[in-house]
């Protein structure tokens, strides 16, 4: 079944998202964050995928109506995000999301610039106990670990030339120390972006594939 457009309270301001409940009418809520393309086709259809599985979705705009088909686009709205907005965002999505969600913990799963946002989610949201993170990066988002409410799944890849595995490594370490729980896959011979099947430069099936029966096992093992 797919998913609806909605709007949402963000601190006195309103943000557009894309929320997609499952058969059932309700399940565990979980935030889907975009990649540094916006709120596209691909992102939607990964939280229509997740409201199959029995979760209900919702994927806030970070980009508030833009979007980008090419690098240099997407580029420029990644570096333009507006960190104090995109924490108004954040916390506004939980708020609702926690309306229609069957479980008090949420999850938060994220890829590339929105992996980086999703662990940013997890250190704003105490309502929010399992964050899986796609290879995520993004120079200005700077999370607090020691805020982490729940366990923290890393999925990277070996041949990434933006978050190598030395960054995945350390990513790891950093939420370790911070006293949580983190655990890394890192996927031999596959490049960023390996999960999105619109990019056929970049996607590779087995590893999505397997990242996604970690991503369902992880969110239904700790949203309870």
């Amino acid at each position: 079944m797919a998913g609806r457009m909605v709007e949402f309270p963000t601190n006195g301001a309103k943000t557009a998202g894309y929320l997609a409940t499952p058969p059932s009418g309700q399940g565990p809520g979980v935030l889907v964050i975009q990649e540094w393309w916006g709120l596209v086709q691909h992102i939607k259809n990964v939280c229509d995928r997740v409201a199959a599985e029995g979760f209900t979705a919702l994927a806030p705009d970070m980009y508030h109506g833009k979007t980008a088909a090419e690098p240099d686009g997407a580029g420029k709205l990644f570096m333009a995000l507006n960190i104090g907005q995109a924490e108004k965002d954040l916390r506004g999505a939980a708020t609702v999301l926690a309306g229609h969600s069957s479980t008090k913990k949420l999850g938060v799963v994220g890829f590339c610039m929105g992996g980086q946002l999703a662990l940013y989610a997890a250190t704003l949201n105490p309502s929010v106990g399992a964050c899986v993170n796609f290879y995520g990066i993004h120079p200005n988002v700077k999370p607090d670990y020691t805020k982490l409410s729940g366990p923290v799944l890393g999925l990277y890849a070996e041949r990434d030339g933006f978050v190598t595995p030395q960054v995945a490594r350390e990513v790891d370490a950093a939420i370790r120390a911070a006293g949580k729980t983190s655990e890394i896959h890192i996927y031999p011979g596959v490049d960023h972006a390996f999960f999105n099947d619109e990019r056929p430069d970049a996607y590779n099936r087995a590893a999505a594939e397997d990242a996604w029966k970690r991503t369902l096992t992880f969110f239904r093992q700790h949203l309870r």
